[in-house]
């Protein structure tokens, strides 16, 4: 840690008071960092176990600042010391959201998933939490959906024996059927990991996304993760859809874009999540 904070000092310029442990999910070290001029708030990982998640990260944050739709902490620096990677961004003071918080975070979203691109992916990978991402590029949502974020979870579920043959053969009748359960829309840039631990709400009321896991991808991606968990009050889904309508039918389609993340959780956290990705994808088939 030592070696890492006077790499932090020296690319800085400023010096280090004191620092102390926040939280910061289930993958990095993450403490509030106070120096002689600025707080800061600072992520650290093994750059072995996890290389290129935090430039990947920081990608993701100014991708997303840069569209002037919604913020996102500024990054301020990301490197490696020794075995170590981190990503240093500015501190957000930060409240509970309120009603008009939430439909400024819902309308913000919205105007965010209007930006645009040719195909659906990314020209880099990435992460979904501490599992790699790929975003290969494809024209059709129907077809990145299935070969950059079905099938190589289902890879790795099978793998370490969470998945069988059988499983393996639903998921098959998804595939041939997808690109009939939904409409197809141009790409959208999604946030990608949209629970409700990945927004902010800053003390002036301003929102905020953190840990993106971003593509350019259907937009009912994000709005299903906001789902999974809770976090997302009625205020943001009114204000989303005033400012940038659903295609009828969205709410059936949630519980078949949160396969995704749902496969994730079996690979990260066991066999206690496979009902519920079952259970999703016999909805679909």
């Amino acid at each position: 840690m030592k070696a890492l904070l006077n790499a932090v000092e020296q690319q800085l310029n400023e010096h280090i008071i004191r620092y102390e442990p926040v939280s910061g999910g289930d993958i990095n070290d993450a403490y509030c960092l106070h120096t002689d001029s600025d707080t800061y708030f600072i992520k650290i990982n093994s750059k072995t176990r996890f290389p290129g998640m935090f430039a990947a990260e920081a990608k993701g944050l100014s991708l997303i600042a840069s569209t002037n739709t919604i913020a996102t902490p500024r990054v301020i620096l990301q490197s490696d010391a020794g075995y170590n990677s981190y990503l240093l961004l500015e501190w957000l003071d930060t409240k509970s959201a309120n009603a008009s918080d939430m439909q400024a975070l819902g309308e913000q979203l919205a105007t965010m998933h209007r930006v645009s691109a040719d195909s659906f992916g990314l020209p880099y990978n990435n992460y979904m939490g501490s599992l790699h991402q790929s975003n290969k590029q494809y024209l059709r949502w129907a077809d990145f959906f299935i070969e950059e974020r079905l099938m190589p979870m289902v890879k790795l579920a099978v793998d370490k024996s969470l998945l069988n043959n059988n499983d393996l053969k639903q998921f098959d009748k998804l595939y041939n059927n997808l690109a009939n359960l939904f409409d197809e829309e141009a790409p959208s840039l999604i946030h990608g990991d949209l629970w409700g631990g990945n927004y902010l709400i800053a003390n002036n009321g301003k929102p905020y996304l953190i840990d993106p896991a971003v593509s350019y991808g259907h937009r009912e991606f994000d709005i299903a993760m906001t789902t999974l968990f809770g976090g997302f009050s009625n205020d943001f889904y009114t204000a989303y859809n005033d400012a940038f309508p659903l295609a009828t039918g969205w709410q059936q389609r949630l519980a078949l874009w949160n396969i995704y993340p749902l496969l994730v959780h079996l690979i990260l956290f066991g066999v206690m999540y496979k009902q519920q990705v079952m259970g999703n994808l016999s909805k679909y088939i």
